[in-house]
């Protein structure tokens, strides 16, 4: 299996990365893309990888909480690890309007920035959207014909928007939102209109921890470890065996990130 969103820059993880790393291994992860959302989590995804270098990747970009920090110099230093081959994907990125933690002008604008550097360095994006479709799809649309690919990752919208993305040719992530039975359950009935070649897995970690797993865990932090919980609530929900769950995602994971077999 393949986590294309895990925030391993968060401090939560401080005190035993290295353990955690091990208990996905074990699991049966193959490999992790840290999730880079900020200054601080673009380098420290970076320094991360060194820990896994052939089953940790990175991107680079900034989340729409953050647009009001978008600065020349930030968009340079992801222009510079993209020009290295330093990451996979610009993002995450897009637009947030159920917090609001930024003007909505300022989340716009951070956003097609960071579409532009995708576009610029033949990247695909990892994108962000919230409560924000009505302006969120327009803008995607604008630009989709000259990105290589996107991921609308922790997809949570509705059946609708899920049209809407894969009439874009969008890939999808979900994550543990599909294990809640709180808020979760739409997305056990439209998770099969999903392509095979379109449908990633992510944990978004310390995130989202799967409510479905059982024992229930002692801590709410996710770890990489619960992906397969995730697996397996697709399978479930879509008839399928959670091996094929897994054998897809993996294969369309590596294909979208280009990550070595």
């Amino acid at each position: 299996m393949i986590d294309i969103g895990a925030n391993l820059a968060d401090a939560s993880f401080d005190p035993d990365r290295p353990d955690v790393l091990q208990r996905a291994w074990d699991a049966g992860v193959d490999h992790i893309v840290l999730t880079g959302s900020s200054a601080f989590s673009n380098r420290r995804a970076q320094e991360l990888t060194s820990l896994a270098p052939a089953r940790l990747s990175a991107t680079a970009g900034l989340h729409p909480h953050h647009a009001e920090e978008w600065t020349a110099h930030l968009a340079d230093s992801i222009r510079a690890m993209a020009a290295e081959g330093r990451i996979v994907a610009v993002g995450e990125c897009g637009l947030d309007y159920f917090r609001d933690l930024s003007p909505r002008k300022a989340q716009r604008d951070a956003f097609a920035a960071q579409l532009e550097i995708a576009i610029e360095h033949h990247l695909p994006v990892f994108l962000h959207q919230r409560d924000a479709h009505v302006d969120f799809l327009p803008m995607l649309s604008e630009y989709r014909r000259s990105l290589v690919d996107c991921v609308v990752h922790c997809f949570t919208d509705t059946a609708a928007a899920l049209d809407d993305y894969l009439a874009l040719d969008c890939h999808i992530g979900i994550t543990g939102w599909i294990c809640d039975e709180r808020r979760g359950q739409h997305l056990l009935h439209c998770v099969g209109d999903i392509p095979h070649d379109r449908l990633m897995i992510e944990t978004d970690a310390p995130y989202l921890l799967p409510r479905t797993i059982r024992p229930k865990p002692k801590t709410r932090r996710n770890e990489p470890m619960h992906l397969g919980e995730i697996a397996n609530t697709i399978a479930t929900a879509t008839g399928q065996e959670p091996a094929a769950v897994q054998a897809s995602t993996n294969a369309t994971a590596r294909r979208f990130f280009r990550l070595a077999g």
